[in-house]
């Protein structure tokens, strides 16, 4: 099991970088890995996601998530080939002046036998980079 926490400060209003957040159908366009997405089900408080990924395999797993507007979008596994367990979320505090603490905590388990160096690689590595990309994308809006 691998865990991961990671908190920012960006100069981005928390507004926008919460609709970049639970904006599910364009992952594909700017989270690296993300080939496809499928919304199942979403509404203001809750959203059912399917993701398709290209990380060293291709695979797919399904998110159940509740989102608090505009401070919190957190997930829970629903189903997927690769993982045991896929929990986390997002936190946003409005600092005012157009800036936001983030802070992203990720809980991942595997079926099958993951070496220690590829769940560092997934959680801790590619962790700022993925922060990165949604911080750019709300910058952007």
């Amino acid at each position: 099991m691998a865990i991961a926490t990671r908190t920012e400060v960006v100069d981005v209003e928390i507004n926008k970088l919460y609709d970049v957040i639970v904006d599910y159908a364009k992952y594909p366009d700017f989270v690296d890995g993300v080939s496809a997405t499928k919304v199942i089900s979403q509404n203001e408080t809750s959203a059912k996601v399917e993701y398709s990924v290209n990380m060293i395999k291709s695979f797919k797993y399904t998110l159940a998530t509740s989102q608090t507007k505009p401070t919190k979008v957190s997930w829970v596994l629903d189903s997927g080939d690769l993982f045991k367990k896929n929990d986390g979320m997002w936190t946003l505090k409005d600092l005012g002046g157009g800036k936001t603490e983030v802070t992203y905590t990720l809980e991942v388990d595997f079926k099958m036998f993951a070496p220690n160096s590829i769940l560092t690689a997934l959680t801790q590595k590619n962790l700022p980079i993925m922060m990165e990309s949604f911080f750019k994308r709300a910058k952007a809006k």
